[in-house]
Formats: structure tokens, C-alpha cells, sequence
């Protein structure tokens, strides 16, 4: 998948590492992950889900 997002700690956006796509309590989609520099935990909210 390859989801690029922010690393709060590196302050910059890079590709997540072991990545895997989550459901949210509201039902919305996500994508989990690692900071492949410094392991901090990386998370990225995905489009609306359509009706």
C-alpha cells in the first residue's frame, strides 16, 4: 500500500512501515503504521465512507 503520512517526531511525511488498514469505532477507515526512522507510531484517517 505505501500510505505516506506525518511523523510527529520527525516532523516530516514519510512512508509507514508495517502498515495495516483499520476500522475506527465510527466506522470510518484508517491506515496504521510505523515511522521507519524512528519507530513512532503513525496513524491516517482515509476518505469518507460512501452511503
Amino acid at each position: 500500500m505505501a500510505e505516506k503520512a506525518y511523523c510527529v517526531k520527525c516532523k516530516s511525511t514519510k512512508e509507514m512501515a508495517d502498515e495495516k488498514q483499520v476500522t475506527m469505532k465510527n466506522g470510518r477507515q484508517a491506515v496504521k503504521g510505523k515511522c521507519p526512522a524512528c519507530g513512532t507510531g503513525m496513524y491516517k484517517i482515509l476518505g469518507c465512507k460512501k452511503k
